[in-house]
């Protein structure tokens, strides 16, 4: 051994004030997207109390969470500062929380159809989003969604708004459980740039109608029923524009 060779590992520096500040920021972000869960279970507690509205508007209020809690990561480099959390990962947990399970309990709590065939439609939702949330193929080049992109929160919603038959809604969750396997595209209202303002629109015009009917404990009055149904229709009509335009 050479003499003067100190085999001691190297004590990391001590961050300056300044990356303590980026490091501490950028967890926090980790947090806000996290505080999504703590949120779906709330939701979770107002089903299973039978406040179906509540409970659908903690899950809006998740939906806030998922939709800018992107733009902190990257505004304040987040898997620069706080690399030691997967970004990624902790958004997917949350994302099936908020977006699968909370909302096939939900369903089951509602108590629309027979206890077993709710039960049968939960166990569907959670099993084939769970598929679906591994896939690495499910986002197209120009941002599109391949396969119905299991946003179950907004079925379900549709499902106590409409109340229809119970063989109809058996029919509808089959059919989208499937469609999370098929190439048939679903748009990203936020990113895919085709009518992108007239989605935009939409957009905002069903989020007020849904506030509307949390608002009406999910008893929900027949124009309200109208403006939620259309605007569900355009959302997936626009998959099918897609794929004329590709043809």
């Amino acid at each position: 051994m050479m003499a003067g060779t100190d085999n001691h590992p190297t004590t990391p520096p001590e961050p300056t004030p300044g990356e303590r500040t980026h490091r501490y920021r950028a967890f926090s972000v980790h947090i806000f997207t996290a505080s999504g869960a703590a949120i779906a279970f709330l939701s979770l507690t107002a089903a299973i109390e039978h406040q179906m509205g509540l409970a659908f508007a903690w899950l809006g209020l998740a939906l806030v969470v998922d939709g800018i809690d992107g733009t902190f990561a990257r505004a304040w480099a987040v898997k620069t500062y706080a690399p030691q959390l997967s970004g990624d990962v902790l958004d997917l947990v949350v994302d099936y929380v908020t977006y699968v399970f909370v909302p096939a309990v939900i369903l089951l709590m509602s108590g629309i159809y027979p206890h077993w065939l709710l039960a049968t439609q939960g166990a569907i939702i959670v099993l084939s989003a769970a598929l679906y949330f591994a896939s690495n193929t499910m986002k197209t080049n120009d941002y599109w969604f391949r396969g119905f992109p299991a946003v179950w929160n907004l079925v379900v919603f549709l499902l106590l708004v409409f109340n229809p038959p119970a063989l109809i809604a058996t029919i509808c969750v089959i059919g989208l459980a499937l469609a999370q396997a098929s190439n048939f595209t679903f748009v990203h209202p936020v990113r895919v740039k085709m009518l992108r303002p007239l989605t935009l629109t939409l957009l905002a015009v069903w989020s007020c109608a849904g506030i509307w009917a949390t608002i009406e404990d999910m008893k929900v009055d027949p124009v309200t029923q109208w403006v939620l149904g259309l605007i569900a229709f355009y959302f997936l009509a626009l998959g099918a524009l897609r794929r004329g335009q590709d043809d």
